[in-house]
């Protein structure tokens, strides 16, 4: 978008330069056309089938994904472009978005053609979405403890138990369920395997979890006795938290993790911009340490794109990158605050007021969502050998 803060282009990303204003062109003339309003956390809350759909159309949905899959087989970077833009103008992605941010990604390095034949082309029409099956009300951060279990019975599974914070679960189609199928032992990361379920199917039931904003967005997911196949086991059997681990990687390294506020910085510069009474020196000052920080989270999660295209780990920077995100978008909010004197309500008729509001309100989970900030510095400390 043109009246967006041009965000600065590497050296890597150079030749996706003429590729981001074809991007832009696009949200620009559906912004024009009132297709949406910008938002804040768009990622999670912006939850738009047609949208979705839309992005389909043009081949940005499992763009990476191979090209016998339905996907462009196109680079990670350029995928990259694609999220950074839809995150700047807030967009409404959060449909397809762990679909093709996660799900698509462990369905082709760990599932059956089976199940990439019948997942993968529908993820990239923007027209089937996944949500996320791993927090448990009784397990706190500590994923491996938990009590979900899938337990053969004659030629199928019988899936018992719950999952917390399940983002969208009401309004997406299936879940990626960590649930354990063997016995516990000392060793509780063992054991667990992972499962396509069906949350439409019978003995699943879906109970809201309201935000402070009133929005429905969150869930607990209760399953009694859901019926599964063979089929829709993901990877091996006893190899869940090795590959729920791979999918965190996923999660935690996108830019969602230092743009989700993007929107309230852009149009924090607009208010000051027309105050005619602002103090320019001071305001600019705090503007530019934001902009400087936002450069550096940019690279460091580009940077990441980069080992996932050459198919390297990436959990360790991934982990940092979230924490010190997380930081400046909470960050952002509080320079509003303190630069602009306004009346935030997600109901004013200011942009800025209602941008302002939302971030507020969502502002505790940004901690806490993939990751809470004491996990993911254990997960650093442990790599740096601490």
């Amino acid at each position: 978008m043109e009246a967006s803060l041009q965000l600065p282009v590497s050296k890597a990303s150079h030749s996706l330069t003429e590729f981001r204003h074809e991007v832009r062109a696009f949200i620009q003339k559906e912004l024009d056309a009132g297709s949406f309003q910008p938002d804040c956390d768009s990622w999670l809350a912006g939850f738009s089938r047609e949208w979705s759909m839309k992005m389909g159309e043009k081949g940005w949905v499992g763009m990476t994904f191979p090209k016998e899959y339905g996907g462009q087989g196109e680079s990670n970077l350029k995928r990259y472009v694609v999220t950074e833009e839809m995150l700047a103008a807030g967009a409404p992605v959060a449909a397809h978005w762990i679909a093709d941010r996660q799900t698509g990604p462990l369905l082709l390095k760990y599932g059956t053609e089976y199940q990439k034949q019948t997942f993968l082309p529908r993820i990239c029409k923007g027209e089937v979405y996944f949500s996320i099956g791993l927090s448990e009300p009784n397990a706190g951060s500590d994923l491996a403890n938990i009590h979900t279990k899938a337990v053969k019975e004659s030629d199928e599974w019988l899936l018992n138990g719950s999952k917390i914070w399940t983002s969208g679960a009401h309004l997406q189609d299936y879940m990626i369920v960590l649930c354990r199928t063997e016995k516990q032992t000392e060793k509780k990361h063992e054991g667990l395997s992972q499962f396509i379920v069906d949350l439409r199917a019978k003995g699943v039931s879906i109970r809201p979890i309201t935000l402070m904003t009133g929005e429905h967005h969150f869930n607990e997911v209760f399953f009694e006795n859901v019926r599964l196949s063979d089929e829709m086991i993901v990877g091996e059997l006893g190899e869940g938290w090795k590959q729920g681990m791979a999918e965190l990687a996923f999660e935690r390294s996108g830019p969602e993790r230092f743009l989700s506020t993007y929107p309230l910085l852009e149009e924090m510069i607009t208010v000051l911009k027309q105050r005619a009474d602002a103090d320019s020196t001071y305001a600019y000052t705090e503007i530019g340490k934001l902009v400087a920080t936002l450069v550096t989270l940019r690279r460091m999660s580009f940077s990441i794109a980069q080992l996932l295209e050459e198919d390297q780990p990436a959990s360790l920077v991934a982990s940092l990158v979230k924490d010190l995100g997380n930081q400046f978008e909470n960050t952002i909010i509080e320079t509003a605050r303190m630069l602009i004197e306004s009346e935030p309500s997600t109901h004013s008729e200011q942009q800025y007021e209602r941008l302002l509001a939302k971030a507020m309100l969502h502002s505790p989970g940004f901690t806490l969502r993939g990751g809470t900030t004491e996990i993911l510095r254990s997960i650093v400390g442990k790599g740096l050998g601490l």
